[in-house]
């Protein structure tokens, strides 16, 4: 289970019209919806791992300290959601490094995974492996192989894998259907669907892969009280508020029907980091 801990204002999808420098004069909304996904994993007793960015540790520090005192995992995702294909590697540094140290030196808990913005780790960006393995990550979960006009390299490895870079790879779940791969992680599939459907699909790839699951969703997906943003492509005021008021329920749902864990516990990527630093050494 995973948690892309972002505000309704940070969507890639609302890039263009809205500007970081404006995110201030927004009210903030994260901070709350976190606690309440903390507060409803903790009735189900299931831990998650939740990609923060940094700079969302920097406004609500107590909520990611939280999330780690609870037993949840905390990873990055880059420090203010500016897509890969938007950076050289220069900035790249700049940007995942101060997010890991800030999500360092707010839980006191070491950063082992990354999830890039959009999935936007793409043929024209694993430069970025190099870096994060510079840097000390130990996974990333930033593929989804699927054909999207926002992401996607739907000819790349479906299921774990080690990069050349040392870096652990953990796509998001796609189903295989004549030759082409159907996105069935999360987000606004899950949202657009109705849950009976979305169930089918979980239970076909866990019956036909040997893999686990990993699912996606955001904070702002339970809020549907959050301001509406005007002046944004109908294709994108579609994906972003379709079904916010059916989300919890849902998310209800898939909790009790199946059984979850941290990114690092359930594919053991603690044991395997530590195998290769002592390989390494």
């Amino acid at each position: 289970m995973t948690v892309d801990v972002e505000d309704y204002f940070q969507v890639s999808a609302f890039e263009k019209s809205i500007s970081p420098n404006d995110w201030s004069k927004l009210p903030l909304r994260v901070g709350d919806n976190t606690n309440r996904l903390i507060d409803l994993f903790a009735e189900y007793d299931i831990k998650a791992t939740f990609f923060c960015l940094g700079w969302v540790a920097e406004k609500c520090p107590s909520v990611i300290q939280r999330l780690v005192s609870e037993g949840h995992e905390v990873a990055s995702h880059g420090y203010d959601h500016t897509r890969l294909g938007f950076l050289d590697k220069e900035g790249f540094v700049e940007d995942i490094g101060k997010s890991k140290k800030i999500l360092e030196d707010t839980t006191g808990v070491e950063v082992l995974g990354y999830r890039a913005p959009s999935f936007s780790i793409n043929e024209n960006t694993q430069w970025v492996y190099e870096v994060l393995s510079e840097l000390g990550f130990s996974y990333s979960s930033s593929t989804y192989p699927i054909e999207h006009d926002l992401y996607g390299v739907p000819d790349w490895p479906r299921f774990m894998h080690t990069r050349p870079e040392g870096i652990v790879e953990i796509p998001i779940p796609t189903l295989r259907n004549k030759d082409t791969n159907k996105g069935i992680g999360g987000g606004g599939y899950f949202r657009l669907f109705p849950y009976w459907l979305s169930k089918r699909r979980i239970k076909q790839f866990l019956r036909s892969e040997s893999e686990p699951y990993n699912f996606y969703f955001h904070p702002w997906e339970i809020d549907f009280e959050q301001p509406r943003i005007k002046k944004i492509p109908m294709k994108s005021r579609f994906r972003h508020y379709v079904n916010l008021s059916h989300m919890e329920r849902k998310l209800r749902f898939l909790l009790n029907d199946f059984q979850w864990g941290t990114m690092a516990d359930v594919y053991k990527l603690k044991e395997q980091t530590r195998c290769q630093r002592e390989f390494v050494s």
